[in-house]
C-alpha cells in the first residue's frame, strides 16, 4: 500500500533522535538526574573489579555535570579510582579492621558511617551483593538506589529501589555488567563513554622513566611480561613464559619482565628468569600500582594473564595479549583496547574453578604452546604498526 512505512520505524524515511529515544525507550520507573545531587558508587571486591567499574563514575558525570560522584572501595584497592577526574570523594574499607577488637573495629565502621551520612547522599549504585551495601542502603536512606538482582531475599529486594539483572556465564563484559546499574535508571551510556580511566601521576612517571633510561629501554620499544596473577590457576607455567621470552629475544625485540610484590609471584617471575638464555631487565615487586601503569603505558605490547595489570594495559591503551584459562574472557577480557586472547580448545572452560578439580593448576593454560602466544605477539605487532 503505497505510504505504508511512512513514519514507521523500520522506513528508511524515519531516524531516531536523541531526544525521541528519551521520550520513548525509557523503564516506567527512570530517574530524572535533576533530582540527584550527589551519588555513591560501592565496589567492593578484588583490584581489576574495581578498575572496571571506572566507567560507572565517567558516565554518570557525563550525564550529570552538576553531580558529586563519590566511590566506596577496599583501602588496598584504592589506587584503582584514585585521581579520576570525575570522581569527588573516595571512602575506604579496610580489609584489617576484622583483625581489630570489637571496640576498634565498631570505632572504626562509625567513624565511615558518620562520613557516609555527611554526604547525605541521594542516589546508591551497588555493584555487587555484599552485604555492606544492603546495610548503607538502609542507614543511608538515599531517594533512590540500585543494585544486582542477586538474591531472592526479601530483605535484600527490599532494600533498593531498583535492581538490574546480571548476564553471567562469560557472556557479557564486566564493564558492560556494572553499567547496566546506570542503563535500569535510564541512563544510557554511549560507545564513546565506556572506556576504562587509570589516573598516573607525575612523580610514578618520573620514577619510572629513571629506572627505564637504567636499563637502557626506549619507550614504546620493548615488549613487557607480566607472568604472575593474584591466583596462580590463572597462571602460565615459568617454563613456556621463558620459551617464550627466549624465542622473542633471538627475534630481535626487546623484553622486560615485572610482577607485583607478592612473594609467590616473585618467586614465579625468578622460575621465569632461571631459564632465561639472555638476561632481561627484570622488575620483581619494584614498583607501586600507580608506577606500574606508567611502565605499562611506556610498553609497546603488554603480555599478561587474567590479572590487574592485564586490566591496566587496557586502560593505558597499551596493546594487550592475555592468556585466559578457567576465566571467561568475554567477561573478562582486555577492554576497549587492540588485543589478542590466547586459549585453549578445552570444552570445560571457562569453569570459573581454582584449577583443575580444585587442584591449583589449569590444564587448559598449561597446553597453551609458547608459538600460540608468539604467533598473537606477531599479529597484534603487526595490526598496531
Amino acid at each position: 500500500m503505497p505510504g505504508y512505512n511512512r513514519g514507521c520505524p523500520e522506513s528508511p524515511l524515519f531516524t531516531w533522535s536523541h531526544s525521541t529515544l528519551s521520550e520513548i525507550f525509557l523503564p516506567p520507573d527512570a530517574l530524572s538526574l535533576d533530582r540527584i545531587r550527589r551519588v555513591l558508587v560501592i565496589k567492593l571486591r578484588n583490584l581489576g573489579d574495581v578498575l572496571l567499574a571506572a566507567p560507572v563514575v565517567s558516565v554518570l558525570k557525563s550525564h550529570g555535570s552538576h553531580l558529586e560522584v563519590d566511590a566506596l572501595v577496599y583501602a588496598d584497592t584504592a589506587d584503582m579510582l584514585r585521581g579520576h577526574p570525575d570522581l569527588t570523594h573516595l571512602h575506604l574499607v579496610d580489609r584489617n579492621w576484622k583483625r581489630l577488637g570489637a571496640v576498634q573495629r565498631f570505632g572504626r565502621e562509625a567513624q565511615l558511617l558518620s562520613r557516609l551520612r555527611e554526604r547525605r547522599y541521594d542516589l546508591l549504585v551497588h555493584l555487587t551483593e555484599h552485604v555492606r551495601g544492603i546495610w548503607l542502603a538502609r542507614l543511608l536512606r538515599p531517594a533512590f538506589s540500585v543494585a544486582p538482582d542477586l538474591r531472592p531475599a526479601r530483605y535484600y529486594r527490599k532494600s533498593f529501589t531498583h535492581r538490574y539483572p546480571v548476564i553471567g556465564g562469560n557472556r557479557r563484559h564486566t564493564v558492560e555488567i556494572n553499567l547496566d546499574a546506570l542503563r535500569r535508571l535510564g541512563i544510557y551510556p554511549s560507545a564513546g563513554e565506556r572506556g576504562l580511566s587509570y589516573a598516573v601521576d607525575a612523580a610514578a612517571h618520573a620514577a619510572v622513566e629513571k629506572a627505564l633510561a637504567q636499563h637502557g629501554l626506549a619507550p614504546r620499544a620493548f615488549i613487557l611480561v607480566h607472568p604472575g596473577s593474584r591466583w596462580f590457576f590463572k597462571c602460565w607455567p615459568p617454563d613456556r613464559v621463558a620459551a617464550m621470552c627466549n624465542a622473542l629475544v633471538r627475534g630481535g625485540a626487546r623484553v622486560a619482565l615485572v610482577s607485583g610484590p607478592d612473594a609467590v609471584e616473585k618467586q614465579l617471575l625468578a622460575e621465569v628468569t632461571r631459564r632465561l638464555d639472555v638476561s632481561l631487565p627484570t622488575f620483581a615487586g619494584t614498583f607501586s600500582l600507580k608506577e606500574l601503569g606508567a611502565l605499562i603505558a611506556r610498553a609497546r605490547l603488554f603480555v599478561g594473564m587474567d590479572s590487574a595489570p592485564m586490566h591496566i594495559a587496557a586502560a593505558m591503551g597499551t596493546p594487550t595479549v592475555a592468556l585466559f584459562g578457567p576465566s571467561g574472557d568475554i567477561e573478562w577480557g582486555p577492554w576497549q583496547v587492540p588485543r589478542r586472547v590466547v586459549t585453549s580448545a578445552h570444552t570445560c572452560r571457562p569453569c570459573g574453578r581454582d584449577g583443575c578439580g580444585g587442584g591449583k593448576r589449569s590444564e587448559c593454560l598449561e597446553v597453551i604452546a609458547p608459538q600460540q602466544v608468539l604467533d598473537a605477539i606477531r599479529s597484534l605487532l603487526e595490526e598496531t604498526g
